[in-house]
């Protein structure tokens, strides 16, 4: 009888030889099942890393990262051109198994058909809820990147987090004013069919602003439109532009506001308010921290003075 060389195949257990090998094909099917994808839209981008399939590549890599704050890109994400005008030749080379656009890049589908399939995933341009249309669009991605079960379980994780944020926020708080300065005499303030105000919602949070908006949920208005909101919490998102806080130090109509008399305004950090379930999860803890803070306008934020 031939016994087992030393060190050889006889030398290991069967047993565990079978694991070996059953664990190296379960890899294996796993490496082999991850699409490689690229998106232009970053809302796309930050739910397909939630779901644990990272683009290859991303319109406007450094845009991204400066304006989305997670969760982040890989370190080898490609950047492909602007999300208006993506690199045909370098999405040639990178030859992913699937594009995912929006409605507003529409008319890129047909030339981006020639790379690879081509599918929209969109909220802003669907009819319905936004946030109804944000959960639609991660079971989507879920589908046809095959993680059915990580879209659920992303789904899932989100309304606990926001539920767990809702209960920080006092009782008391006013309706929001949620605003982004555009310039010293103009903001967008948000609104019906923004996914900002809808995750505020769902943290029993009433929204201030009750006029129109654009399909992104938000409106371009001079100052002196908040003159007529008395009741309200004034909440600042950034990035503000530079050299925008001195100058709102000592803008009267600004300092007039009965929202900004009655409490110095909270500044929150950018939230990609264009976004998907992770924008929703970090405007929630955000602005839980700011409401449940002492009442101050956060680092380098100017307070309002007394109108003379």
């Amino acid at each position: 009888m031939v016994q087992p060389t030393a060190g050889g195949p006889g030398s290991v257990p069967r047993a565990l030889r079978v694991i070996a090998a059953l664990a190296c094909l379960l890899w294996c099917a796993t490496a082999v099942a991850t699409p490689r994808v690229v998106t232009l839209d970053w809302g796309i981008a930050q739910n397909l890393i939630a779901l644990g399939v990272a683009p290859i590549g991303v319109g406007q890599v450094a845009g991204y990262r400066s304006w989305v704050a997670g969760p982040p890109l890989p370190s080898d994400t490609r950047e492909i051109g602007l999300r208006s005008q993506p690199n045909m030749e370098l999405l040639a080379q990178l030859d992913p198994d699937r594009i995912f656009i929006t409605e507003l890049y529409a008319g890129q589908a047909q030339r981006l058909s020639s790379i690879a399939p081509v599918s929209s995933v969109d909220v802003y341009f669907s009819d319905g809820d936004v946030w109804d249309n944000t959960l639609a669009a991660v079971t989507k991605l879920g589908r046809l990147v095959d993680r059915d079960k990580a879209a659920k379980a992303l789904i899932a994780r989100t309304r606990r987090q926001i539920a767990r944020q809702a209960d920080r926020v006092p009782a008391d708080t006013r309706p929001l004013l949620m605003l982004q300065f555009v310039d010293e005499s103009h903001v967008r303030v948000y609104g019906s069919g923004s996914l900002v105000v809808a995750t505020a919602r769902r943290m029993g949070l009433d929204n201030a602003w009750h006029g129109a908006t654009t399909r992104w949920g938000m409106a371009m208005v001079p100052i002196s439109r908040l003159a007529d909101i008395n009741d309200a919490r004034v909440i600042v998102m950034g990035p503000v532009p530079v050299g925008v806080a001195d100058k709102i130090a000592d803008n009267r109509v600004w300092q007039a506001l009965p929202a900004v008399r009655q409490a110095p305004p909270v500044f929150i950090p950018a939230v990609w308010s264009f976004g998907g379930l992770p924008s929703a999860t970090r405007f929630a803890h955000l602005i839980a921290d700011a409401l449940t803070r002492a009442p101050d306008t956060g680092p380098g934020w100017p307070r309002a003075r007394p109108t003379p």
